[in-house]
């Protein structure tokens, strides 16, 4: 879908929720870059037709209708999309040569990173895994760190957000910004 939004061959996307998870104005970052929710609008699915279906780059209204999911009494969106650019992400994560502010602004970010959580700090430690083991599999990092699985995923989102990591396939690698980030560690 993505990919089709920064195309301009999809404007529009069908759900089925109990309520709209999205407003216009949100925009969602994803791997291939920002898209803009640009209208939220309630439809009768039966109303859906193959030209409408045709912006959301389905081939038919039945297509577009098998592919909804959630309770069949719950409402269906037409939910408006479009390009927003490149993930913000990519650059930030490119960057080497970090001056001392830079510097003292991450370690400022992952220490406030670290407060907001009830077990130990995590950040440098995850950090720290994921430049030692690139590729490797959440599960596998999750139980190298003594960690579950699902809450890992979504700390290590937390760094991959300040530019510090990149996700693969399958597995994370740390990116420039982050090696950059250890080395000024001493790490």
């Amino acid at each position: 879908m993505t990919r089709g939004v920064a195309e301009g061959t999809v404007t529009a996307v069908y759900r089925r929720w109990t309520r709209s998870r999205v407003r216009p104005g949100d925009t969602l970052t994803t791997a291939w870059g920002v898209v803009r929710i640009e209208s939220v609008t309630p439809v009768d699915p039966s109303a859906i037709t193959d030209a409408d279906a045709a912006e959301a780059g389905e081939p038919s209204a039945r297509a577009v209708l098998a592919s909804l999911r959630g309770p069949a009494d719950a409402p269906v969106f037409r939910i408006g999309v479009g390009w927003g650019g490149e993930d913000p992400r990519h650059a930030l994560s490119a960057e080497t040569d970090l001056t001392p502010e830079q510097l003292a602004d991450i370690a400022a970010r992952l220490a406030r990173l670290d407060r907001r959580v009830r077990h130990s700090p995590w950040t440098h430690e995850v950090l720290r895994a994921v430049a030692a083991h690139p590729g490797l599999r959440a599960a596998d990092l999750a139980e190298l760190l003594g960690r579950e699985k699902d809450e890992l995923k979504l700390d290590i989102r937390k760094l991959k957000n300040l530019g510090l990591t990149h996700s693969l396939d399958v597995g994370y690698r740390i990116s420039p910004r982050g090696a950059a980030y250890l080395a000024s560690l001493g790490t």
